[in-house]
């Protein structure tokens, strides 16, 4: 099984990223559960991806709807086609998450490869059976953050049949607390990853 960790904690915290350590509680409680299984990172602050352009958007269709998908412009998206499981974490940026994780998203949304149309609607074509999203914030918990919201609605569209969320909020209100707060959610990230 190969469970892909699509990495957008981009803070300036660095190794100290607190939606880091939330990650990192939840890859550790995988893999002494499925010590068997393969991590494979995608790591957004070492990728050199870009937002689409026309030029870039055409050349892509083209080979899209030749069903052409050996090309690099596809290898996020074949590599996100093709995991098992999956795995994104990202703060709470915004009122959603940061910008790299976007443009990430435009490249896995390959029609034709992760999904594709057909009269009776999209229908999903990954074979992921489940999808986490961790998160922490500054700010409270909104009632349904846009950030889980959106991948909820992501791992829909690419026919992926279980959505899970974490989320540590308040982590700025009072600075001094924020482990405290932080820590029932690593709890909760780690019991996720051991059943995961």
């Amino acid at each position: 099984m190969q469970l892909l960790f699509v990495n957008a904690c981009i803070s300036e915290r660095g190794q100290e990223s607190r939606t880091l350590k939330l990650s990192r509680a939840f890859l550790d409680a995988y893999l002494e559960t499925h010590p068997a299984d393969t991590v494979v990172t995608a790591d957004l602050s070492r990728l050199p991806i870009q937002p689409f352009d026309r030029e870039a958007l055409k050349a892509r269709n083209a080979k899209a709807s030749q069903r052409d998908f050996s090309g690099p412009e596809f290898q996020l998206a074949r590599d996100f086609q093709s995991a098992n499981k999956i795995v994104v974490a990202a703060p709470f940026w915004d009122l959603s998450f940061p910008a790299i994780l976007r443009v990430y998203i435009e490249h896995i949304s390959a029609c034709g490869l992760c999904y594709h149309y057909d009269e009776q609607g999209c229908h999903g074509d990954c074979r992921a059976e489940r999808l986490a999203y961790l998160t922490t914030g500054g700010d409270c918990e909104k009632p349904e953050s846009l950030g889980a919201l959106y991948w909820k609605q992501l791992a829909e569209m690419f026919g992926i049949p279980r959505f899970d969320y974490v989320f540590a909020g308040g982590l700025d209100v009072i600075p001094e607390k924020a482990p405290e707060l932080l820590e029932p959610a690593l709890e909760k990230a780690r019991k996720l990853g051991r059943e995961f």
